[in-house]
């Protein structure tokens, strides 16, 4: 039984689902704990690491990406708080993300033909862009559809960020929050150098849909779960997980009370 989702987005970054809906749907998904986990941005409105709202336990993270080696990782960093080192950082990205999504909305529009209703304000993600594709004129009825034609990493509408190092992100996460996960580390081009750099993090990302939206069928893959468990375990690494929800699907994918149990004593809950 799922008890806490670990990677829920909100309308702060590319989510649509706002702060103070969040409690009820919890609930309702019987979940105990929530971790907000924006890309690139804390949330504004949680001013302590750990809060407690209408009886849930909201856990105040933030989704970092990174640069690895030959790939992008992202690193969920738990019970944030807001210092001056990563408020810069964050400033600075967010300055970084106005100025790509103002290139890849000017490439989609012009390739489309269309005017996007969509403007390049802090929090702007690709989701947002293909949200906004799939609400004009044009020919597009699924997000993921417009990734693939237009915005995905191998895509003409692609844009690239100014994103910190693997090390640089570690050591502002591990400075500033009391847990650090490597984020679906399946969903990689190479999920095994992925795993390798969470031997130097508090954690890894283990349940996650992978076989929905968020992801590809790791099956057609060279590593599975089972593969992840294994690692966390010789490494002595804690597992986190959740829905990486953008919407208001909570509680699908998640934590059960023998995996979160440890999570909830490193962030003293």
């Amino acid at each position: 039984m799922v008890v806490a989702d670990l990677h829920v987005h909100t309308t702060n970054s590319d989510g649509t689902l706002t702060l103070p809906e969040i409690p009820a749907l919890a609930r309702d998904a019987g979940l105990d704990a929530v971790a907000v986990t924006d890309h690139d941005r804390l949330h504004p409105d949680l001013g302590h690491p750990v809060a407690e709202r209408d009886g849930v336990t909201l856990i105040h993270g933030i989704e970092l990406r990174v640069e690895a080696g030959d790939q992008q990782v992202d690193l969920l960093g738990y019970g944030a708080r807001a210092t001056d080192a990563l408020v810069d950082e964050v400033d600075r990205l967010q300055r970084d993300r106005r100025a790509r999504g103002r290139a890849i909305i000017e490439c989609v529009e012009d390739r489309l033909g269309i005017s996007l209703p969509v403007e390049p304000e802090r929090g702007l993600g690709r989701p947002d862009i293909a949200r906004a594709v799939v609400a004009s004129d044009a020919d597009y009825d699924e997000i993921g559809a417009v990734f693939d034609d237009l915005i995905d990493e191998s895509a003409p509408c692609y844009r690239a960020r100014d994103i910190p190092g693997f090390e640089r992100g570690r050591e502002l996460l591990a400075e500033t929050c009391g847990l650090v996960s490597l984020a679906h580390p399946l969903r990689y081009p190479d999920p095994g150098a992925a795993l390798d750099s969470a031997a130097a993090l508090d954690a890894v990302e283990l349940h996650y849909p992978y076989d929905g939206s968020r992801g590809h069928d790791p099956g057609s893959g060279p590593l599975k779960p089972a593969d992840v468990r294994r690692f966390a375990d010789r490494h002595d690494l804690l597992v986190t997980g959740g829905s990486d929800a953008h919407g208001r699907d909570i509680g699908g994918t998640g934590l059960d009370h023998a995996d979160f149990d440890p999570v909830a004593d490193a962030l003293g809950l």
